[in-house]
């Protein structure tokens, strides 16, 4: 099977970062400068389109082969630009992306990064970002460039043949990448969810856009009126400055340090009288939700529809998708009752109205977001998830029983954790309980070996649990759950024995061993998440643990601790991610069109005669071959706009 290595450079009129690759190729000044390619390992070819120059026949041939592999790092971008720029829509099957298969191995996102963490001989070229700003993005009209609002080749034909030659050298950079890391190919079951997640990006999903319009506007309108409503209060020229409101606040007997939501809202809580009224118009102004609608607005083709939101293996260390552009994985929930009459009055623009019948429009609009997001016309949606998935998981890899038995029969893990931790028969563990709402804050933190301090940064005085109790929860739940507890230290022991001895381990379905420099954990789906040169080290608790070198919170490259709970949460939140993978494919192979999914949620766009809730969430229950005895359940609802049941 033959192999095309291939990168492009482009121009369009559009932010390609802000936008996405779908909005940026639809629009029609996009256009293909140069592309770079090369066959197997013969030497890199330059085609100078922007020049004149034409693709060669071959090639044409070749994108269009889904027996010759094409590659290239994010190749979603290459097959996107080829597919807008010579007007044949290119299937994603015989794309492999190299972005993706370095991601498996733990290494950073971009071409550079990867580049750079190998070693390589052949690094990109540090002239790059410069040469793209001059002839990919529009330029500023000045009397010196003779009011032209575009570079082109002639302008500066030197800086134009290193530019060939930084396109000639992403592709030497992306083979040597690819020839490093041969031997970790990506295996068929994950190219085939690769292919499922280009398809998902490529339909993706319809927007309301006159609700968004009218939510922008609205937002606008509000905004202005709380800013003369929060000057009329203060006298201050800009109540948006946090010096001027952190001075008015002194002068009102308040001091403050920070002016964050978290401390805001706690102040207001506790204040009363303008003081009180002046936090709360802080709160409307500092709204950020709003930008949602104008991400939307931003990234829609002309269509309506929103594409490219989902990345493939975003999520460096369990391999779940992330969010891009959008990020519909930290939507705003939905309380309010009556979002229907909501939505109506918003698109009517009817907002004295929708300010007589809802209390507070700044957190309504927050509330519709999710609604923006439409079936087709003639379609509904069909939104179903996995119940309480990574919960169901860890039970199952640690033998759990009590928990697989709730899982098995009535599902209510709240009661029955609470049961357990307190010795109270689960009929008298009621939904309005405290204990209810203990054994719930201790499911949400303790899984993956959280203290007090997980319970605190959960919410837990917050429901009402005390500090002296916080400490007392924690030692009830991993009496309570001695399998779960056992099987983070059988983990943190085997793979330390792993780096140490250079020893394979194995831990019920779970395979951890050393090879060629990374520590590979084996996931029962057989897929392997990896941890770059990893080394034991005295850690914080002042015993032996594992540091190894990955993506940080800060987004850098740097060496990172872990140890048995956070493994065990990488292994149970990888499993949720192939199960969802899994359910994905055979939702698709049963005809139904996925526009997105959201953590463990898919939403399908279906047809009004077509399929059915109980249909997808039957497809969802069934467990493959590597989670035999696991329970699945999902539940869902159908509806006529995104949001939450």
């Amino acid at each position: 099977m033959s192999v095309l290595s291939i990168d492009l450079e482009t121009f369009s009129d559009i932010d390609l970062i802000k936008c996405g690759v779908y909005a940026y190729t639809a629009s029609d000044k996009f256009e293909i400068l140069l592309m770079a390619y090369a066959f197997e390992s013969d030497k890199v070819q330059i085609v100078d389109i922007a020049s004149g120059e034409k693709f060669p026949d071959e090639i044409i041939v070749a994108i269009q082969d889904e027996t010759i592999t094409k590659t290239a790092y994010n190749a979603q971008f290459e097959r996107t630009c080829l597919s807008s720029f010579l007007k044949i829509p290119l299937s994603p099957v015989g794309w492999s992306c190299t972005a993706v298969q370095a991601a498996m191995l733990g290494l950073p996102l971009s071409l550079a990064g990867v580049a750079q963490v190998l070693g390589q001989e052949q690094q990109k070229m540090r002239e790059g970002k410069d040469l793209i700003r001059y002839f990919c993005i529009p330029c500023k009209p000045t009397f010196i460039n003779g009011n032209r609002t575009r570079n082109l080749s002639h302008h500066e034909p030197e800086k134009w043949r290193t530019f060939k030659d930084y396109c000639i050298r992403d592709v030497e950079v992306e083979m040597e990448i690819r020839r490093k890391i041969a031997k970790y190919p990506i295996i068929p079951k994950e190219q085939e969810y690769y292919i499922l997640d280009q398809q998902i990006n490529d339909r993706g999903v319809l927007i309301d856009r006159k609700l968004v319009g009218q939510a922008i506007a609205c937002d606008k309108l509000n905004k202005e009126e709380t800013f003369e409503q929060a000057q009329r209060l203060t006298g201050l020229n800009n109540p948006n400055s946090v010096a001027q409101l952190k001075g008015w606040l002194l002068e009102n007997g308040v001091e403050v340090e920070s002016l964050s939501k978290k401390v805001v809202t706690d102040l207001a809580k506790e204040s009363d009288g303008e003081v009180e009224q002046l936090l709360n118009l802080r709160l409307q102004l500092a709204k950020t939700s709003i930008k949602k609608y104008e991400a939307m607005d931003r990234v829609a083709c002309p269509d309506d529809r929103v594409r490219g939101l989902f990345r493939f293996h975003g999520a460096n260390r369990s391999g779940r998708w992330s969010s891009q552009l959008i990020q519909v994985q930290n939507l705003p929930q939905n309380h309010e009752r009556d979002l229907t009459l909501a939505r109506d009055l918003l698109k009517q623009g009817s907002f004295d109205e929708l300010e007589l019948f809802f209390e507070n429009v700044p957190n309504l609009l927050s509330e519709l977001i999710r609604t923006a997001f439409i079936p087709k016309p003639n379609h509904r949606f069909i939104v179903a998830d996995f119940s309480a998935i990574e919960a169901r998981i860890i039970a199952w890899l640690a033998g759990e029983k009590w928990r697989m038995d709730v899982f098995a029969t009535h599902g209510k893990i709240y009661e029955a954790s609470a049961s357990q931790m307190f010795k109270v028969p689960i009929e008298e563990i009621t939904k309005g309980s405290p204990l209810r709402q203990k054994g719930k804050i201790a499911e949400l933190a303790l899984g993956f070996g959280g203290g007090a301090g997980a319970l605190t940064a959960m919410g837990a005085l917050e429901m009402g649990v005390e500090a002296s109790e916080l400490q007392q929860l924690v030692t009830a739940w991993r009496i309570a759950n001695p399998n779960i507890t056992k099987l983070w230290w059988d983990i943190d022991k085997a793979a330390i024995k792993a780096v140490k001895d250079k020893m394979p381990q194995t831990i019920g379905g779970i395979h951890i061993e050393m090879r060629s420099g990374i520590l590979f954990i084996t996931l029962p789906s057989g897929r392997k998440l990896s941890y770059i040169k990893p080394r034991i080290e005295i850690n914080k608790f002042g015993r032996e643990g594992i540091t190894y070198e990955g993506i940080g919170t800060s987004k850098q490259w740097c060496r990172i601790d872990t140890y048995g709970p956070k493994l065990v949460e990488n292994i149970v939140q990888a499993a949720a991610r192939d199960l969802l993978a899994e359910s994905m494919v055979n939702v698709a192979k049963a005809r139904y069109k996925i526009v997105m999914h959201v953590h463990d949620e898919i939403i399908i766009e279906a047809p009004m005669e077509f399929g059915s809730l109980n249909g997808v969430c039957d497809i969802m229950a069934i467990a493959p071959n590597w989670a035999k005895g696991l329970p699945l359940r999902a539940d869902g609802f159908e509806c006529d706009y995104y949001r939450k049941d």
